[in-house]
């Protein structure tokens, strides 16, 4: 049996054949552009084949993570020693014949897409997802947000795959929601998110596009282009980490090729050449400073995924 870190490979290409691949780089998987190679990938293209990679992985007991968009994710340079499962499942289906409307997407889905589609049929309720670039399956594990709304307020059930209890639906109530957190992301149980259905409400394409648009127009004027993981920290009670990295004078601070953004100090911008070192040091210094200066500890939003040497893993596991 041949082993790369802890992967047993033979038994992976057993079991996967033609549909794994062996030491992709995550730079090209991720919207930050960094990170080091996978051991192993399988690119999946429905919640069946999402379900079923999921039940293998569990019988091999390989360790896997499912990724989506690639956003919200740190990947360290040195890569990953799990099999990363790319979730490619897109599947959306609308019901407009019932009491509320609602909306059912497999979980590798685009949020934002979803979002225009359900515009188009003036179905309301996701105008506050339309900036946002992940996936309907990380927006349901992190409990995504905008605008005054999140994930918690159009949740009707998400079907969950988990390692023992097998496949189950999760209430909004369920999964235990709160500010960027869900009962998932807490336990770290390793339940795979396959679909969720979506509460929605009649209106009409004029005024939801409306909505739309002038959401999409608050990001474009306070949000800045390029590659980056989107926000970095979670805001803290009362206050906002961008405005405290700001107030700290960190604003366009570099190390190596990652900047924190000169237009919003939450966001770290990948200026060609950056590696994963050089945003986690960005990282460490924003919270360094921000709690020197002000007595507020930040909490990461995004995740740092593969091999870490890194306090925030460390106080993670200790909470």
């Amino acid at each position: 049996m041949t082993l790369v870190g802890r992967l047993p490979l033979s038994d992976l290409r057993a079991a996967f054949g033609d549909h794994l691949q062996e030491n992709v780089r995550m730079s090209n998987y991720t919207t930050s552009q960094v990170g080091g190679t996978a051991d192993a990938f399988l690119n999946v293209y429905s919640a069946e084949e999402l379900e079923k990679a999921a039940l293998t992985l569990w019988r091999l007991a390989v360790p896997f993570r499912v990724i989506g968009s690639g956003t919200n994710i740190l990947v360290s340079d040195r890569g990953i020693r799990e099999v990363v499962i790319n979730n490619r499942a897109k599947t959306v289906k609308v019901d407009a014949h019932h009491t509320p409307p609602t909306v059912w997407a497999e979980s590798g889905a685009n949020l934002s897409s979803v979002a225009r589609q359900v515009a188009l049929r003036g179905l309301a309720g996701l105008e506050w997802a339309a900036p946002i670039p992940g996936t309907v399956g990380g927006a349901v594990y992190g409990n995504a947000g905008a605008h005054g709304a999140d994930m918690s307020g159009n949740l009707v059930l998400a079907e969950i795959l988990h390692p023992i209890y097998g496949k189950q639906a999760y209430s909004s109530e369920q999964m235990g929601y709160a500010y960027r957190s869900s009962l998932l992301k807490r336990q770290r149980e390793g339940a795979v998110i396959l679909a969720a259905r979506l509460q929605l409400s009649q209106d009409t394409p004029e005024q939801v596009q409306q909505r739309m648009e002038a959401n999409l127009a608050q990001r474009r004027k306070t949000q800045p282009a390029g590659a980056s993981l989107g926000s970095m920290f979670k805001n803290p009670p009362g206050d906002y980490a961008g405005r405290l990295i700001e107030a700290a004078g960190l604003k366009g601070k570099r190390i190596g090729g990652a900047e924190i953004s000169s237009q919003h100090a939450n966001f770290f911008i990948n200026h060609a050449g950056a590696t994963a070192e050089d945003i986690h040091q960005l990282l460490l210094l924003a919270r360094k400073m921000v709690a020197e200066k002000f007595g507020v500890t930040l909490e990461l939003e995004i995740e740092l995924i593969g091999e870490w040497d890194s306090p925030f893993l460390q106080e993670r596991a200790e909470g």
